[in-house]
């Protein structure tokens, strides 16, 4: 094939143009002016993949890439969303939240409302429109974003959900997504998405949530992430995700420890000869394995960060890709194809990142080098008849917040 072939580059927003654009839209849609527009960003991981749920440890950062919500309060209990990316919207009461109840879009919006009133905060009431900067399908959680977007709002207007703590607010948004919407996530995301700190990537213990900041040194010297996002479809409510999630809690339950965080590395060769011996297809023996070593992965790449050793952070993430392929099978062609090609074309490291099952894939390179690279992975789709990539520069960011 003749040609260079580029991926679709995704700028950060510009905070200041979207605020004013949905502020605009607000008052179209809804009547009047919204109370505020609040963002809240899409996070990518570092590395640490498919361990939140395991009450382990992860490495993620937030981006300049956010959702966007404008809201105003009602009282009258009524609530109505909608998107300046979807023609469908919702409105009802809060009452009529629950279980799979809205589906699709919507349920993470309000899904949030329902949670707060389940921890006895007395929402009464609200309108939002919200723009979604987050790619969606991209394995960049666009839904937390979207949570939290909702979740800030309603701390700064509603006095008791302001009175929670930032951990409280991930909370609910994880019981939102959880709940209402059906996905079976950890709370890695919304924590990243309301606890992160710009210039860091954030070290958290999904244990007991304690987050440690992590400066993002190699910057300063020249490295980052560039961020492919495949366009492979990526859901997490198709039952794959909440399939990964079940085995590890069998195996937890066959090895007798509440979580596979329990399991030691040294215990490890032990534990996998038991589980094997149990289930003799070794599928929760390789699900063991990834969360064991890929917990040991984090630690020692928040130690490669704080030395500024690129070298071995890259090793680490593509250790971590090889575990996700083949232990834990959640990659796919499209994201193996990102991280060989950018390993063949000078990053120092390459992996898949978030659910899996397509999404995006992450590299470890070269500011100067960032473009060529995503440039070699969209001609090596562009031979395989797959659609055009894109791409982002993983620019490590604040958390959510209020705009305007």
């Amino acid at each position: 094939m003749s040609g260079r072939v580029d991926p679709l580059w995704l700028p950060a927003p510009d905070d200041d143009e979207v605020s004013h654009a949905l502020v605009v839209a607000f008052a179209d849609r809804f009547g009047g002016r919204p109370e505020g527009v609040w963002a809240a960003p899409g996070r990518v991981n570092v590395i640490g993949e498919h361990t939140d749920y395991n009450e382990g440890l992860c490495l993620p950062m937030a981006l300049p890439q956010r959702t966007y919500a404008a809201a105003r309060l009602r009282a009258d209990g009524r609530v109505r969303v909608a998107s300046l990316q979807q023609d469908s919207g919702w409105e009802g009461s809060l009452d009529d939240v629950g279980p799979s109840r809205p589906q699709g879009w919507q349920a993470y919006a309000v899904g949030v409302l329902w949670a707060l009133r389940e921890r006895g905060v007395d929402v009464p009431g609200m309108d939002l429109l919200v723009d979604g900067r987050v790619p969606l399908g991209s394995g960049l959680s666009s839904s937390a974003a979207l949570e939290c977007s909702v979740v800030v709002a309603a701390a700064d207007l509603v006095p008791a959900a302001g009175r929670l703590t930032r951990s409280d607010l991930a909370a609910a948004c994880v019981e939102a997504e959880n709940v209402v919407a059906g996905a079976s996530t950890g709370g890695l995301d919304q924590t990243t998405a309301l606890r992160a700190e710009a210039g860091h990537a954030m070290l958290l213990d999904c244990r007991d949530f304690h987050v440690e900041q992590v400066p993002w040194a190699v910057g300063a010297h020249g490295w980052g992430l560039l961020v492919v996002d495949t366009r492979a479809p990526h859901a997490l409510v198709d039952g794959q995700y909440a399939d990964r999630r079940s085995s590890c809690e069998r195996a937890a339950g066959a090895l007798g420890v509440s979580s596979l965080r329990h399991v030691q590395p040294a215990d490890l060769p032990a534990a996998l000869e038991r589980l094997q011996r149990e289930d003799g297809d070794g599928l929760l023996a390789r699900r063991t394995r990834h969360v064991v070593t890929e917990i040991e992965r984090v630690r020692s790449a928040a130690t490669a960060l704080r030395a500024d050793d690129v070298a071995l952070l890259g090793r680490l993430m593509s250790a971590s890709h090889a575990s996700l392929r083949d232990d834990y099978e959640v990659s796919c062609a499209e994201l193996d194809t990102v991280v060989e090609v950018a390993m063949a074309t000078g990053a120092a490291g390459a992996r898949m990142t978030g659910g899996g099952f397509g999404g995006s894939a992450i590299a470890l390179v070269r500011h100067e080098d960032a473009r060529g690279v995503a440039a070699a992975v969209a001609q090596a789709f562009a031979g395989k008849g797959w659609e055009r990539p894109h791409a982002l520069a993983a620019v490590p960011s604040g958390p959510a917040a209020r705009i305007c």
